[in-house]
């Protein structure tokens, strides 16, 4: 069995961390470089990190901040935000990502994901989906929507199919990115996590909700997700890495270990 995998995400804008709740009232909570350092440390399998406004506002992405983290850590480090041609991917992995992630760039052209993969192979392609539950209805069957522009534009597409879409492009990997439960620490959205990972052979990451250990350890047992994404319960202190670990270790979860307390 593959272990699965805790990701700190990093959700940048200005050159600070911030967090929000549902995509709003966003409050800066520190310095991205010394943040993935200490997750580094702590043990995290792997860390994203998401331009939060390069998109809406039709700009690149950071790179100095991508390089400057890319210096500090060691594990797989996955970029997001502003991508939408192959110069843009090219220019992230040169500054040290192992991984981007296309969102609103794949909607608006998704043969970016093909092209990407071809390129780099589909193990650099992470597909990031921002869903909302809209209702059903004979465009979004499933009921849940995709959204873009980090939460601003509904697209009506139906998040399964798209998600379907994507891994038949190229994707190597689809991050499920509930905005209903984003930063809510309420848990992450298993009927829609569980539905997209029934739909597709690739592996899916469960966004948007963790609080505690028990909420990834229904992600993974329950919804089938692959990997989990933590922000909010690690950037305030509330769960360090080591102990989210050893509390999936001790019912069962297959992870990778982490370093010992002391």
């Amino acid at each position: 069995m593959l272990s699965k995998r805790i990701i700190p995400c990093l959700d940048v804008r200005a050159g600070k961390v911030t967090k929000g709740v549902e995509f709003k009232g966003n409050v800066d909570v520190g310095d991205p470089v010394a943040m993935a350092a200490a997750y580094y440390e702590q043990g995290a399998d792997e860390l994203v990190f998401y331009d939060i406004t390069a998109s809406n506002e039709r700009r690149g992405i950071m790179i100095d901040v991508v390089r400057a983290v890319a210096r500090e850590i060691f594990i797989p480090f996955s970029v997001g935000g502003g991508l939408r041609t192959l110069e843009d991917m090219r220019a992230v992995l040169l500054a040290g990502a192992e991984k981007v992630s296309i969102d609103s760039g794949a909607v608006r052209n998704p043969e970016i994901i093909t092209q990407g993969a071809r390129a780099f192979g589909s193990q650099c392609i992470v597909l990031s989906m921002q869903v909302k539950k809209t209702g059903a209805r004979p465009a979004v069957p499933s009921g849940y929507e995709v959204v873009i522009d980090g939460g601003r534009l509904f697209t009506g597409k139906d998040a399964i199919e798209w998600a379907r879409e994507g891994e038949r492009l190229g994707a190597g990997e689809l991050c499920i990115n509930s905005i209903d439960r984003d930063g809510t620490n309420a848990g992450f959205e298993l009927d829609l996590t569980g539905a997209i990972s029934r739909a597709v052979s690739i592996p899916v990451i469960a966004s948007g909700g963790a609080g505690e250990p028990e909420h990834l350890r229904r992600a993974f047992i329950e919804a089938g997700a692959d990997a989990a994404i933590v922000a909010s319960m690690v950037h305030y202190g509330t769960w360090p890495i080591p102990a989210i670990k050893r509390y999936l270790h001790e019912r069962g979860v297959e992870v990778r270990s982490a370093p010992a307390a002391g």
